[in-house]
């Protein structure tokens, strides 16, 4: 049992919430939270990967699944673009510096959320108590698969070069540029995710010495029971607060990934 046992239990837990929340694997939460722990960014990233590699939002699955707001038709050609992407992701990872790369992705998480947060119009909302309505956005319940493939490809090259689930490409590009309702998107996310997608990239890292099965086994378990609660947070807000919501998490590890937090993370860290 690691010393550290109980942290990475509440970092599974944490992440688990943002997980059942916002479609998400828990990577973008778990990789920093076990950076803060003394993990280096290679075997943060890979076990990470492990934990997420089982089942851990079939709880939450359910739950969006018994909402109404899950369609395995989408999930499944995602789910295949997935197994492929993080394989390769895992290969850059340890072949090419990704230093460039991980800014360019916090920076398409930070536009990504802004759109998504639209804080200067919630500020707004707060300060008119009298808003104007604003018209319903047009949703889509289906999309060729092939678009849905390439999705999925995407993703599965960035969660296998940062440890995390890919969620955070899946749910932005479902409703902001396929126009799915925000929490079908979450659902839909959560299935492709919960088949194990990664376990390609698992053998590359674990191959690497870059993973600890121990670690990644207390972090799932966390994940497992913080998942469910955040389904059941999600489904009982307005579809706009989680997207709201949504826009503010990504921001927020967007400004992680562009390096603006490490000062941070570093001083939490002891370094």
């Amino acid at each position: 049992m690691p010393e550290n046992a109980l942290a990475l239990l509440i970092v599974g837990l944490i992440a688990g919430v943002a997980s059942g929340m916002f479609g998400i694997g828990g990577g973008v939460v778990i990789v920093p939270a076990l950076i803060v722990l003394g993990f280096g960014l290679q075997q943060a990233a890979g076990t990470s990967l492990g934990a997420l590699l089982m089942p851990v939002g079939i709880f939450a699955v359910i739950e969006y699944y018994r909402a109404g707001k899950l369609k395995f038709g989408i999930a499944a050609p995602i789910a295949a673009g997935l197994v492929v992407g993080t394989m390769a992701g895992a290969e850059i990872a340890r072949n090419l510096p990704s230093e460039t790369l991980r800014q360019l992705y916090g920076i398409f998480l930070i536009w990504t959320g802004w759109r998504f947060g639209e804080p200067i119009r919630m500020v707004r909302g707060w300060l008119d108590k009298n808003p104007a309505p604003k018209a319903p956005e047009e949703t889509r319940t289906s999309v060729a698969w092939y678009i849905l493939l390439v999705v999925g490809l995407g993703a599965g090259v960035l969660a296998g070069m940062f440890g995390i689930g890919g969620g955070a490409i899946i749910v932005p590009i479902l409703v902001g540029l396929l126009k799915f309702d925000q929490k079908v998107a979450v659902g839909t996310s959560l299935a492709a995710l919960l088949l194990p997608v990664g376990l390609g990239a698992v053998i590359i890292y674990y191959r690497d010495g870059n993973l600890d099965p121990a670690a990644a086994a207390l972090v799932a378990v966390g994940l497992l029971v913080g998942a469910l609660g955040g389904a059941k947070i999600a489904l009982g807000l307005p579809s706009k607060t989680v997207k709201q919501l949504y826009g503010i998490f990504l921001i927020v590890i967007g400004l992680r990934f562009t390096g603006v937090l490490d000062p941070l993370i570093n001083l939490l860290a002891g370094g």
